[in-house]
């Protein structure tokens, strides 16, 4: 790290009150020693980077980081802070703040820095030399690897060392020692995946165990040796997300447990691993294993659990409704172009490989209707299918696909699909963990799972579960074509709400796909429900896009420019194209947002607007139902965001700053003041 830090970079009374205060406080250097060009705009990356997850670590540590085109050159600044600052971690405020900043696309750079910070951090005589440090060319020196860190002295003289491990911890001489392989992950893949990593390695050396660790890391991963693999006699997951390539590990005794547990307590989790390796406990490794403890305690574990399973279950979802959109996509475009051009009774025309007539516009229109259909009667099943994938891995198709289309066989829908792909998942899961002759592995995958699965999948959705998700489904499509009036207004707000939230995240996929699964069985009510999605969808990005425009001097310039692209992402159905503003300022940008989504949803379902169309913005406004209402509807919501966002944003700008963060507004006059 010999031109990352110099003296410059290192504030040793670092004054911020805030996490804010202090990336900014230490940009600020970045700045005048040339490695930031522009400040407001690698500011905005730092919080877009927070709003991830907090970079809080346990021990009194803040590594604030992010990749930016506004960076120069892999840069880091250390600031020391006498009160602390909450950067979000478990143990309380962060003394000791490293803010990194590598170029946009730096990837290799980015990771070389935070991992060989992160392990440095884990020795306590290197954090204690950062606290005790009073010259800030020493501190740079010291965070370079320029002078050695001393190790603590003895309390008294004639005070024997530290005792080494137990003689019974370490193997005789000239025999194999205890081999462990781990693998440690967080869901950035940076300072808690080597942290752990680090920590697992100190804690063998200190045992007398060989520890092996593969990092998965969010720059990609190197795979651990086969042959240190299948020489290891236990495997150690330190794991927050899904752990790559599992099968690698079977047949050997596991540890699976969250990644702080791997920073917290490692030579308990060795020394567990040890006991299992004893005890020849086996683990059934699948693909679709993930479940894994906190490292905190049984309340701590138990609480994690709960958190776990929420996110792997959203991501199951979030699977097969990803692969489901390119269909509904294709398909409901094509159907929408047919109605345009034979009208909606093309529906029941003939069909086109008997009856075709190229010269009459009725035959094309009834092709595009039919071919458009073709592809919407896999969306239940492609959206089961991948759930199920996304569960178990490729065993899980089969059985996925089939409960799919059974789901549509009992008419029981988009409902049926999500139910048949959780269900096919679970089964192949449960049929995983099932100890298996090596002899039968082979065919496990390709032959007996897809066989077994099926089979149990599809008796239970035609005898058990089909009819009752049918009934539901049809409660529900008579709901939705009884809304009126109040009702559907309400329906539109909370859409709106939803579309708008998180801007292309979970609970806007959720509203998306509940709109498009009306569009398998297309009622007057899911028509409804799909013009208020997308006119909701649309209101973010065009309501900054505005809000750059009218008032300029509220926006740095990073994001007027953001804003001149805002316009067409947001004609375009794009909700993301508002996530920059979000993340750069989340306190009055979603909440305004938010209230200009549902306007725009209760005034969309108010005026029965209708949608046949999945995608498209303003681009398919031919094909919708009430078309001059429904854009009266996105303009209300657009003018109601914008003007919260102006207010909350001029009222931020007239307020005294009481921490002293002159020019946060991100206005010219207000950068000079900064840079001066």
């Amino acid at each position: 790290m010999s031109e990352l830090i110099t003296a410059e970079l290192v504030d040793l009374d670092l004054s911020a009150a805030t996490k804010d205060a202090a990336a900014r406080s230490l940009a600020e250097r970045m700045v005048a020693a040339h490695r930031v060009t522009d400040l407001d705009g690698f500011l905005a990356d730092v919080a877009a980077r927070e709003a991830q997850m907090p970079t809080g670590l346990d021990g009194g540590i803040g590594i604030p980081h992010c990749r930016s085109e506004h960076v120069n050159a892999p840069t880091l600044a250390f600031g020391r802070s006498a009160a602390g600052i909450d950067f979000g971690a478990a143990d309380g405020p962060a003394d000791l703040i490293f803010l990194i900043a590598a170029p946009a696309g730096a990837d290799d750079d980015h990771l070389t820095i935070l991992s060989g910070l992160a392990r440095r951090l884990m020795a306590p005589e290197f954090t204690a030399a950062l606290r005790a440090g009073t010259d800030p060319a020493a501190v740079a020196a010291l965070i370079r690897g320029e002078e050695p860190v001393e190790e603590p002295a003895p309390e008294a003289e004639g005070t024997e060392p530290e005792a080494g491990p137990e003689p019974e911890a370490v193997e005789a001489a000239g025999s194999v020692p205890f081999r462990i392989v781990a693998v440690t992950s967080c869901p950035t893949g940076i300072a808690h995946t080597y942290m752990a990593a680090e920590s697992l390695a100190a804690a063998g050396r200190a045992e007398g165990v060989e520890v092996t660790v593969e990092t998965q890391g969010s720059g990609g991963f190197k795979k651990l040796d086969p042959a240190v693999i299948a020489a290891a006699d236990a495997v150690i997951w330190a794991h927050d997300v899904e752990v790559r390539e599992k099968a690698r590990f079977r047949g050997k005794p596991l540890v699976d447990v969250g990644v702080k547990a791997g920073i917290n307590r490692p030579a308990e989790l060795i020394a567990e691993a040890r006991r299992k390796a004893e005890r020849g406990e086996i683990a059934a490794v699948s693909e679709a294993d993930g479940g894994k403890d906190s490292g905190d305690g049984e309340a701590g574990r138990s609480g994690a659990d709960h958190a776990h399973f929420g996110v792997r279950l959203r991501t199951y979802l979030m699977s097969g409704v990803s692969y489901m959109v390119p269909f509904v996509a294709a398909g409901g475009l094509l159907i929408a172009l047919s109605f345009a051009i034979g009208g909606y009774e093309i529906a029941s025309a003939k069909s086109v490989a008997d009856h075709f007539v190229w010269g009459e516009a009725d035959s094309w229109a009834a092709l595009l209707n039919q071919i458009g259909s073709a592809a919407f009667a896999f969306l239940v099943p492609v959206l089961a299918g991948y759930i199920a994938y996304g569960m178990a891995d490729r065993p899980a198709l089969v059985p996925g696909f089939v409960g799919g289309s059974i789901a549509l066989t009992v008419n029981a829908g988009f409902l049926g699909g999500l139910v048949a792909g959780l269900l096919a998942g679970a089964v192949v899961m449960a049929i995983q963990r099932v100890p298996v002759h090596a002899t039968l592995r082979g065919i496990m995958p390709v032959l007996v799972i897809p066989l077994i699965a099926s089979a149990v999948v599809g008796i239970l959705m035609f005898i058990v579960v089909g009819k009752p998700i049918a009934s539901l489904q049809n409660a529900l499509t008579d709901w939705l074509n009884g809304l009126s009036g109040s009702n559907a207004v309400i329906l539109g707000v909370v859409l709106g709400l939803m579309m708008c939230f998180d801007m292309g995240g979970p609970l806007n996929k959720v509203a998306y796909a509940f709109a498009v699964g009306g569009l398998a069985d297309p009622t007057d009510g899911s028509l409804k429900v799909m013009a208020a999605v997308m006119a909701a969808g649309m209101v973010p990005p065009l309501a900054m896009a505005l809000a750059t425009t009218v008032r300029k001097k509220l926006f740095t310039k990073t994001e007027r420019e953001n804003g001149r692209a805002a316009w067409v992402l947001g004609a375009s159905f794009i909700t993301e194209g508002a996530i920059p503003f979000a993340a750069a300022d989340p306190l009055r940008v979603i909440p305004s947002v938010m209230a200009g989504g549902a306007v725009t949803g209760a005034l969309s379902m108010a005026f029965g607007a209708t949608l046949r169309a999945p995608h498209g913005g303003v681009f398919v406004v031919p094909l919708i139902g009430e078309p001059f209402l429904y854009l009266l509807a996105i303009a209300a919501g657009t003018l109601v965001a914008t003007a919260l966002v102006v207010l909350l944003k001029g009222a931020r700008r007239a307020a005294p700053d009481a921490a002293g963060e002159a020019g946060a507004t991100g206005s010219d006059d207000s950068r000079v003041t900064v840079a001066a």
